[in-house]
């Protein structure tokens, strides 16, 4: 019990902070240990394993939008009856990870990463031998409860082992595998479902993560951080980091965190809604609300109304799909100025680029040539904003309750998702034009950066507990 204690304590004070890291006994910073090393096998191996399981969610998710048009005709339905399924899997996302995320800040990353992967692979396999449109329906929400917790320990266990320097490019090169993966089931979809049927969509998009989660299982150690938090022996703790470094480098040393522990104090849940956190939370959720109403207002009704506004549907498909093609560009190249610069002046400044150029695609719509480059554009900050916001709410909460942050944020954003859609439907039956459609949608934009710039004004001149959560404020301050 003494060494729990002793694991959960503050870090080092300034004048003995040095000598611990120096030291072969005192104490060892997991942060400043983590940061003063270059990744090794075992990091990148981490780093690669979750960037697979987060592109086998996107696949898994996406499969279903690729399968809709064989089931519709097979079962000879509406497309509109297909309606409830393609939404189902969005609510259950939502709950999943407002479920996950205090599920591992409690009993682990590694297990609820393994645990997430092995459900929605086991329900996406059995969702493959469904007939009727209700059990379609139902087995979409349930894979998507499982698709929700697994995303936010993905990114929650890369943050963890990633050192300060190259966090959040490494944290968005592991979101960019969402993309990557919804793509990635385009091209098996077009290959798989004429060879062998819808089925096959699914039963490989269930098989793909149940191998994933034994790799991850085998290959991949559970966050030392998350460890320590929780006051696991010492020894356990030295094995997990000896992983990534000789054990000649850890020796005897006390391993302690160099943020204040809440473990023991308050839930996770708690954590994040306390006064410390409190605004931050909210104004993470507000700019992830927003940003999935862009973009699934604009990925599902811009098709339709083009093809209101004149466009052909083949121009309409090809203008739309400009708008996640450079997402992977934007994803990387907002990380590696995060690494930089100020990250939340970073990411607003995507959004407010958003705004303008999603403003700007309204008032060209007889020019297709820079209409396309507009979109393009847009959507290459847009996806590069949103996909930014997962780093930056690691970088935001303590250990603790990380996850518990990280995926409150991703579940209650998925609402925003379900927003647009609807909003979309809307726009579409008022009959507004492109441009006003367009102007509209600058505003949710323009909201997620103002909520960025209010989070960073308040947490930059009062940081959060005192805690240094992973870098995160000392990083705010330039």
């Amino acid at each position: 019990m003494a060494s729990a204690m002793q694991a959960r304590q503050v870090g080092p004070t300034p004048s003995s902070g040095a000598a611990d890291a120096a030291s072969p006994s005192g104490r060892l910073v997991v942060e400043e240990f983590v940061d003063g090393r270059p990744l090794s096998p075992t990091q990148w191996l981490t780093v690669i394993l979750c960037f697979l399981v987060v592109l086998a969610d996107g696949y898994d998710t996406a499969a279903i939008g690729y399968i809709a048009p064989s089931i519709s005709t097979l079962w000879e339905i509406s497309r509109s009856d297909l309606a409830p399924v393609l939404s189902a899997s969005l609510v259950g996302v939502a709950i999943g990870a407002l479920i996950g995320g205090p599920l591992a800040d409690r009993s682990g990353r590694k297990s609820l990463l393994i645990a997430s992967a092995v459900f929605f692979g086991v329900t996406s396999l059995a969702t493959a031998f469904v007939n009727d449109l209700q059990s379609l329906t139902i087995l979409r929400f349930i894979t998507g409860i499982g698709l929700g917790a697994a995303i936010p320990n993905c990114v929650t266990l890369v943050a963890e082992y990633a050192p300060k320097r190259h966090r959040s490019l490494l944290v968005n090169a592991t979101y960019c595998g969402f993309p990557v993966g919804a793509a990635v089931g385009g091209f098996a979809s077009s290959w798989l479902i004429p060879a062998f049927g819808w089925h096959s969509v699914l039963i490989v998009g269930g098989v793909v993560p149940i191998l994933l989660a034994l790799l991850v299982a085998l290959c991949v150690p559970e966050s030392v951080r998350y460890l320590v938090a929780r006051g696991a022996p010492q020894e356990r703790i030295r094995a997990t980091l000896g992983r990534i470094a000789k054990a000649a480098d850890i020796g005897r040393r006390q391993i302690v965190l160099a943020e204040s522990s809440q473990s023991g104090k308050q839930s996770a849940v708690r954590t994040v809604l306390s006064a410390p956190y409190r605004v931050g939370s909210l104004m993470l959720w507000l700019v992830y609300f927003m940003g999935l109403v862009i973009f699934y207002l604009l990925t599902s009704w811009m098709p339709l109304l083009m093809r209101d506004a004149g466009f052909t549907p083949a121009s309409a498909a090809l203008l739309t799909a400009l708008f996640p093609l450079g997402g992977g560009i934007g994803t990387l190249i907002s990380g590696w100025l995060m690494d930089r610069f100020n990250p939340h002046k970073v990411v607003a400044l995507g959004y407010v680029i958003t705004a303008v150029f999603v403003y700007l695609m309204g008032q060209q719509m007889g020019n297709v040539g820079a209409l396309a480059v507009l979109i393009f554009v847009a959507g290459t900050a847009m996806n590069g904003a949103q996909s930014s916001m997962p780093s930056l709410a690691a970088a935001f909460y303590p250990t603790d309750a990380r996850a518990t942050g990280v995926a409150s944020m991703y579940g209650v954003g998925r609402f925003g998702g379900i927003a647009g859609v609807f909003l979309g439907g809307w726009f579409s039956a008022a009959k507004l034009g492109l441009p006003t459609v367009f102007m509209l949608l600058a505003v949710p934009a323009l909201i997620a950066a103002a909520a960025l710039i209010v989070k960073w004004r308040i947490h930059h001149r009062r940081p959060a507990a005192a805690a240094v959560p992973l870098g995160g404020e000392v990083r705010e301050a330039r």
